[in-house]
């Protein structure tokens, strides 16, 4: 990862010309409340240190150049009017997404030099591709002046997403991207955007939430994420319901009988009873945190693994392994966040015993025959924003 000097020195060097600023947007891990956010429900977000740099200069002649430090090959050239959904471009696409959902929303974007970097690990669950979407849409916000809030960003982000690249992603990991505030985890009710910056002070408290990515790669273009989507959705029609957030936690049971009785595929009742209590666990850790009571949570996040586990069905053998390691050697609790089929686990400890739980973990692959995971603390950050020169 460059600094800003290098990365001002990189994009001069490529383009001929200085960047006019340099942008941050970073990754995120989800605390709790997983595939609730396309059922209009609650996630707890917050934001990593692990950031996506732009350094960005306006063009005028309908150019958008795009080159990204962290992939080999060169610079992704495309004409602005000519950008459409579905059309590839690779690691391009999401960037080059952004241009085409703002240009689609009637923004003036008429080109842009582009060079991107990033220490957000790709294929880890930590959102990427929404710190690529993100910053680049601050970028283009600040420099043709079109003043747009933090979730309005957000949402074009998911936009670009959902119908340029063609992930069917809720809006959580745009939102945490460019809202989230440091030292705090972002409470959002993804049916109205309302939302709390939530105070998340571990170190306070004695604690660490430890990120293990099992570098076991997830994509999530891949169907299985649709079709749990379309599941939801299916689930939802059947209870003749808007969507699943319609649910409330203490009619769950009656429901899913409701759905048994009607003959709907056993995935869907799995699905709704996994989303429905997710929202739940949302609101439980909630009034932990606003109660002081963070140890309390870790159980919950037992819980929500079990649930992605076993009714989602969107763990993997690592994922499960970190979990039942972690929770072994004493750690207070442990989930897989994001999409899962890989990417990463969260694991709430106690600070004297996070040297001790991640050693427990790295062992466990090692006996397993698994590549050796990444561990690193999550320290809640700040969200999108301009970073060279200072705004």
């Amino acid at each position: 990862m460059t600094d800003n000097a290098e990365l001002t020195a990189s994009f001069t060097e490529l383009y001929g010309t200085a960047p006019e600023g340099i942008w941050a947007a970073p990754g995120r891990v989800n605390l709790i409340g997983e595939y609730t956010d396309f059922n209009d429900g609650f996630v707890m977000p917050l934001a990593l240190p692990h950031t996506a740099r732009a350094a960005v200069a306006r063009r005028t002649d309908g150019q958008l150049r795009l080159h990204s430090t962290d992939v080999p090959g060169g610079v992704v050239s495309l004409r602005v009017d000519e950008l459409a959904p579905h059309s590839g471009h690779g690691w391009a696409a999401y960037p080059a997404g952004v241009v085409w959902a703002l240009r689609d929303a009637g923004h003036p974007v008429t080109g842009a030099d582009i060079q991107l970097t990033s220490t957000v690990p790709v294929g880890a669950g930590l959102s990427s591709s929404a710190a690529l979407e993100v910053v680049t849409a601050l970028a283009l916000n600040d420099l043709f002046q079109l003043g747009l809030s933090a979730p309005e960003i957000a949402v074009l982000g998911q936009r670009a997403e959902n119908a340029f690249v063609g992930v069917p992603c809720g809006v959580m990991d745009q939102m945490a991207s460019a809202c989230c505030t440091e030292g705090h985890a972002l409470y959002l009710d993804t049916r109205d955007l309302t939302q709390r910056q939530v105070p998340f002070d571990l170190a306070a408290h004695g604690l660490q939430l430890l990120v293990v990515d099992t570098r076991v790669k997830h994509a999530l273009g891949d169907g299985a994420y649709a079709e749990r989507r379309a599941g939801c959705e299916a689930g939802a029609r059947a209870l003749g319901i808007g969507t699943l957030r319609d649910l409330p936690y203490e009619g769950l049971d009656a429901a899913l009988e409701t759905l048994a009785a009607a003959g709907e595929d056993e995935s869907v009742v799995r699905y709704v009873r996994h989303v429905v209590s997710d929202n739940h666990r949302v609101e439980q850790v909630i009034a932990l945190l606003d109660a002081g009571d963070v140890r309390a949570a870790g159980p919950v996040l037992d819980e929500g693994h079990i649930s992605l586990r076993d009714d989602l069905r969107v763990s993997c053998p690592e994922l499960d392994l970190v979990v039942s390691t972690a929770g072994a050697a004493g750690a207070l609790g442990a989930r897989m966040t994001g999409g899962g089929f890989g990417g990463s686990a969260i694991v709430l400890v106690e600070e004297a015993m996070a040297d001790t739980v991640a050693k427990a973990v790295k062992e466990a692959f090692t006996a397993a025959g698994h590549a050796a995971p990444g561990v690193f603390p999550a320290v809640p950050s700040e969200g999108g924003r301009r970073i060279a020169p200072a705004a």
